[in-house]
């Protein structure tokens, strides 16, 4: 029987390690066994579990509610993404950066990061997105609370191991998304460092030595593809990250 440590599991299931103690220590949704050192073990039915915890989770059900339906359990399934929504809205709208901050490093720890991206931040991004002066506002206090939380998910993942990488954007004007695309990509195993400010063109040749992760939005463009495979077939390590949260090194072979 095949056993795999927490990393390779993080790994294997995009997922953050502290979301996986999350649901073991808070929740009780996983039972992973123990070395004789006490670090986790877990087998191909905690991954299955892991994946089914996942797809109840993306489909809007509350982490405290999963274990109820993993036993079997009937439960009313009402969206509960638009309710979470609403309460960092809430928060927003309280201007308490404090309690914002906190709050979000909450539900970092419980849920995915692509899940968290998909489901609660990119939503209510775009509800906010528009002329309306005091929704703008409300934007640039989520953007800012969203950059610095992940700046600091980007520092934590370096004291571990991992596989490091320069993340880019090209074309793109959305810079928090840029932010939240690095955050994926820790939780694939990267250790990632930003440029802050996407790039019109992309040269290779400034950063030689380095493994490239270029984000071109959630549509990038042929001429972008047509590029990013040249680059390929060059042998550079150039990989583009997209917004499905996938890792880099399997998007390449789909152009």
């Amino acid at each position: 029987m095949a056993l795999y440590t927490i990393g390779e599991v993080a790994v294997l299931c995009d997922i953050n390690p502290v979301t996986l103690r999350a649901w073991q220590r808070r929740y009780g949704l996983l039972k992973p066994q123990r070395t004789d050192g006490g670090h986790r073990l877990f087998d191909d039915a905690d991954i299955d579990r892991i994946r089914e915890i996942k797809r109840w989770i993306e489909n809007g059900v509350q982490v405290s509610k999963v274990k109820a339906l993993l036993c079997g359990e009937e439960l009313d399934l009402e969206t509960g993404w638009r309710e979470r929504q609403e309460t960092l809205l809430h928060y927003l709208q309280c201007g308490n950066p404090n309690r914002l901050r906190a709050w979000m490093a909450d539900v970092g720890r419980d849920y995915p990061a692509e899940t968290l991206v998909m489901q609660l931040y990119t939503p209510l991004r775009r509800r906010l997105q528009c002329q309306q002066v005091t929704l703008n506002t409300l934007l640039s206090l989520l953007d800012g609370a969203l950059i610095n939380y992940i700046a600091l998910c980007l520092a934590s993942a370096r004291k571990h191991s991992g596989k490091d990488a320069l993340l880019i954007g090209w074309n793109t004007q959305d810079t928090t998304r840029l932010w939240m695309a690095a955050w994926m990509a820790i939780q694939q195993g990267w250790r990632v460092d930003v440029l802050a400010q996407p790039l019109s063109s992309v040269r290779p040749e400034l950063f030689p030595r380095q493994t490239i992760l270029v984000w071109c939005g959630d549509a990038p463009s042929h001429q972008q593809l047509a590029q990013l495979e040249q680059w390929r077939c060059e042998g550079l390590p150039i990989y583009p990250l997209n917004g499905s949260g996938r890792d880099p090194s399997r998007l390449i072979q789909d152009i």
